[in-house]
Parts: structure tokens; C-alpha cells; sequence
């Protein structure tokens, strides 16, 4: 199909009233599913009126439906007959099976929004596996160049250090020179720039096709955005790492000294109180931005069944973001294991052999999902690119198309307010 007409035909479904548009079947399961389903408004929390303008939405309109059809809607999105999710206050979320990779439920999980220092975990996958532990390295001038006001660790330039004390404190006290310097120590010859184009990289293999970095930290910048599904996609990349549940877990670090600099050591806390609180808490990212709002990424085990929440933002007049993706996570628990509204595409499936993104069918028809049932491994994914039914791409052309676009700038403030806060909660 010419891509001329593919927009025409996109933009002619996203104007059809949805009983207009036909139902089409999935590729590989043959079930009827409609091509624009009813939009389900989420529970939420009344949030403030005035909100911060968006990131824009990604060409490429399939990637509204990666995971499954029934993902691609800026409503709710739960397996049928099971009880109601909490309330929550968070514009997106989506809670899945780390293990298995069954999407439980969601709201909006393909919407866009901005990431704030849960980007940190796209700073983890990709580094983690490039970085020597052990190795000690000198923090650069550039390294500390960060907002002032903003997270940091307490790091100093010229200061001397091994790579796994700039983890921790990346994970435990949301330190944005610490982000820096692990973007560029990854970088290669490119230094900050070259981490930040391999995360970009990393987000396209983990098939997070809506995520885009400007920046390691999370801090905002023109043109960077996420969503509650790629979110989830990486951090259950991370949480397959050992050394990642190691530091991400750790309750307490120590900084070493630096003699020379005149500076004493000192101990870091976690600033993520899930770790605190919450029964089988794995551990998790909190963030906020005044663009992002407060953002959040949590992981927990009960009864061997390991969960992964993700929320984009979310306003906090009563909870604070990881007490929201705590009432989630419960919710989670509370449901039968057998029940599914999507999956998350697994690493490379979407990339495997192109030099570009592709979205194979059984991508998108994962568990079709308005049916509540699970659905197996997806068929290998061929060497030549596939061809998608027009009603798959109604679906989530049309959804794209209705999302707004707002403009790209604002002015960027602190990294992680809502992590000191939660510091300070009893």
C-alpha cells in the first residue's frame, strides 16, 4: 500500500464515528475483535484543571497497538468480570507479569507523557551490561553541570569513584550528575551524547517504540516523552538484571571520602519508600518534573507471582506516586493469574533483523485482549517485513490521530521533589 492513501485511510477512520467503523480478526486467532472499542474513562482522582503541555505523539501509529489491539485506547482497559481498580490520579498506568509478561490492565497505556527520572531506568538497561562494576573514574566539571535545586547525590567533580557507587546513586537518591556521568562513560568517543543515542537505541530493541531520551537524567527536554506501557517494557529489562535488584534494593549506600577535595564520606537513604512499606517490594524508581508531574515505576513478589506498575502523570493531594502504584500493585495481586488484556513484546521482537522498527502481527494481537484471556508465545517474526491488516492499522492510526498535540517546550525545574518528599513521610 502507497503511503499516501495508508495516511488517507488512517485519517478517514479517525474521523468515523466508532459504530461506522467494522470489526476486523486478529491475524493468528481469528476472533472478532471491534477496530475502535468503546472508550472505558479511567477511575481517577478529580486532578487539577491546568496542566503542563505534552510531549508530541510518534509517527509511526502502530505503535498505539503494540502489545495488543485492546491497548490502544486513552481509556481503561481490564479483563472482564474482575473487580474495579483503585482510584488513582495518574492521566496513565498499566500494571503487567514480569515474568510472563501478561498486561493485567491499564489506563491509556500508550498515551504519551514525559518521563521526569523513571527515565534513569532506560539509563540502566542500557548501561548496566556496558560498564565495569569495579572500575574506578574521575567526575568531570561537565558531569555536575545540572540544574541547580535539581536531584543529586552529593558527588564531586574531580572526585574519584567506582562505578558501582555512581549506581547507587543513581537509584537510591536519584542523582542527576551521577546520570550524567554514566551516559557518558557509555558513550564512547561521544561521550554524553553517545549514551544518550545508545538509550534511544535500547528503547527501540526493548520495542518501547514511544520512548525518546534528550536527556539521561529524566530532566525535561524538547521532544522527550514515554508511556506506561514502554515503561513497562524497560523496567522489566531492568529487574532481569541481577546487579540492577541489587542496587535498586539496597536500603542504604555509603559515598566514599574524598581526602583530597576536602569532602568526608557519607550515607545515602532510598528515596523509594514502596521499598519501606509495601510487602514484597522489589524496589522501583520514583520522578517528577514540573512538565512530567509525578512519575513512577514499582515491582513487588507475592506467592512467587512478580508484578510491574508503571504510572505517568499523576498529581498527589492525598497519595504520594509510589502509594498509588502500591494500591495498583495490590489490585494485581488481587486478580486471577489466567487473565490478560495484552503482553509486553519481548526484547528484539519488534527489531529482529531490520534496520528499522516493524510491528509484527502477533505483536499486536497479543490476548486480543477484550476477552480476558492469555494468549502464548507469538509466532516467529519473518525476515521480510509483514504486511498489516487495514483494520489493525485503523485501530491505531485512528488513535493517534484524535491525540493532541501540544507544544514541546517549558521551562524544566527539579528532578525529584516528589522522592524527597516521600523521604519525609512517616
Amino acid at each position: 500500500m502507497r503511503v499516501p492513501l495508508l495516511r488517507a485511510t488512517l485519517l478517514a477512520a479517525a474521523l468515523l464515528p466508532a459504530a461506522a467503523v467494522p470489526t476486523v480478526a486478529v491475524a493468528h486467532t481469528g476472533a472478532p475483535v471491534p477496530a475502535v472499542a468503546p472508550r472505558v474513562p479511567c477511575p481517577n482522582v478529580p486532578a487539577p484543571t491546568l496542566r503542563p503541555p505534552k510531549p508530541p505523539p510518534s509517527a509511526d501509529p502502530a505503535a498505539r497497538a503494540v502489545g495488543g489491539l485492546a491497548l490502544a485506547t486513552a481509556g481503561l482497559v481490564v479483563p472482564p468480570s474482575v473487580p474495579a481498580p483503585p482510584a488513582v490520579t495518574a492521566t496513565s498506568w498499566l500494571v503487567a507479569d514480569l515474568d510472563s509478561g501478561t498486561v493485567l490492565g491499564g489506563c491509556g497505556p500508550h498515551e504519551y507523557g514525559a518521563p521526569a527520572s523513571v527515565q534513569k531506568l532506560l539509563l540502566a538497561a542500557t548501561m548496566l551490561p556496558r560498564l565495569d562494576p569495579q572500575q574506578e573514574v574521575t567526575l568531570t566539571a561537565e558531569d555536575l553541570a545540572i540544574e541547580p535545586g535539581s536531584s543529586a547525590v552529593g558527588l564531586v567533580a574531580g572526585g574519584r569513584y567506582r562505578i558501582e557507587t555512581i549506581w547507587l546513586g543513581l537509584l537510591l537518591k536519584s542523582g542527576n550528575e551521577a546520570a550524567n556521568a554514566l551516559a557518558r562513560l557509555g558513550g564512547g568517543g561521544d561521550g554524553q551524547a553517545g549514551g544518550i543515542r545508545a538509550m534511544n537505541e535500547e528503547a527501540t530493541r526493548l520495542g518501547a517504540l514511544q520512548t525518546h531520551a534528550v536527556t539521561p537524567s529524566g530532566l525535561d527536554g524538547p521532544g522527550q516523552f514515554t508511556s506506561a506501557y514502554d515503561l513497562a517494557l524497560i523496567g522489566r529489562a531492568c529487574f532481569a538484571d541481577p546487579a540492577f535488584r541489587r542496587y535498586d534494593s539496597a536500603r542504604t549506600a555509603e559515598i566514599p571520602g574524598q581526602p583530597a577535595l576536602r569532602q568526608k564520606p557519607f550515607q545515602i537513604q532510598n528515596d523509594n519508600q514502596l521499598l519501606h512499606q509495601y510487602r514484597g517490594a522489589l524496589g522501583g524508581k520514583t520522578g517528577y518534573t514540573d512538565l512530567a508531574r509525578h512519575t513512577y515505576v514499582g515491582a513487588a513478589e507475592r506467592n512467587g507471582r512478580r508484578l510491574v506498575v508503571t504510572l505517568l502523570g499523576a498529581e498527589t493531594p492525598n497519595q504520594r506516586g509510589w502509594q498509588q502504584g502500591a494500591a495498583l500493585l495490590d489490585w494485581g495481586f488481587s486478580l486471577p493469574k489466567d487473565v490478560s488484556v495484552g503482553r509486553l513484546v519481548r526484547p528484539g521482537e519488534l527489531t529482529s533483523g531490520s534496520p528499522s522498527p516493524r510491528v509484527p502481527p502477533s505483536a499486536l494481537a497479543g490476548g486480543a485482549g477484550l476477552h480476558g484471556t492469555a494468549e502464548g508465545g507469538p509466532a516467529p517474526w519473518p525476515g521480510t517485513a509483514p504486511m498489516l491488516g487495514i483494520g489493525t492499522l485503523l485501530v491505531a492510526g485512528g488513535a493517534v490521530l484524535i491525540t493532541r498535540r501540544r507544544r514541546h517546550a517549558v521551562r524544566a525545574r527539579s528532578g525529584d521533589p516528589d522522592a524527597e518528599a516521600d523521604s519525609r513521610d512517616p
